[in-house]
């Protein structure tokens, strides 16, 4: 499979097509704001009509689950993705699943470096990543 990931400030998913806003930023906050994870997953023609796991998480600079919140859980969205081929759709030709994810403000370390990691089917590849970091808040 191939992946195309972008880090955005909105996306959504329609009628097969990603519509981003404020795509490829890699620095945020101090003040975190919302974010988007905005994916394209081409999925090869033998590939089609089954049924595909996806896992999305966010680790720390030291690529370890990014622990936030009061409770300090990891991060991880899970999604499964399935494409039929349409009729007359040419044979061996790959086909496009759009994927948009919008999160609210997440309480992120200022300072602190992060990356989203997708993983499908239980495989992953370094073009399957976004970094990003959170600038440092004010001296006090």
């Amino acid at each position: 499979m191939k992946l195309s990931f972008l880090l955005c400030d909105s996306a959504q998913a329609s009628e097969g097509k990603l519509y981003i806003l404020g795509a490829g930023w890699n620095f945020t906050g101090p003040q975190v704001t919302p974010m988007a994870l905005a994916l394209l997953v081409e999925v090869p023609w033998n590939e089609a009509n089954l049924q595909h796991q996806v896992v999305i998480e966010l680790h720390d600079e030291d690529g370890q689950p990014a622990r936030i919140g009061p409770e300090a859980q990891p991060l991880r969205i899970e999604t499964q993705l399935e494409v039929g081929r349409p009729p007359g759709h040419p044979h061996g030709t790959p086909l496009n699943v759009p994927l948009a994810i919008n999160l609210g403000p997440l309480p992120l370390t200022p300072g602190g470096r992060y990356v989203w990691v997708v993983s499908i089917d239980g495989e992953t590849d370094d073009h399957w990543r976004a970094s990003f970091n959170v600038r440092p808040g004010a001296p006090a």
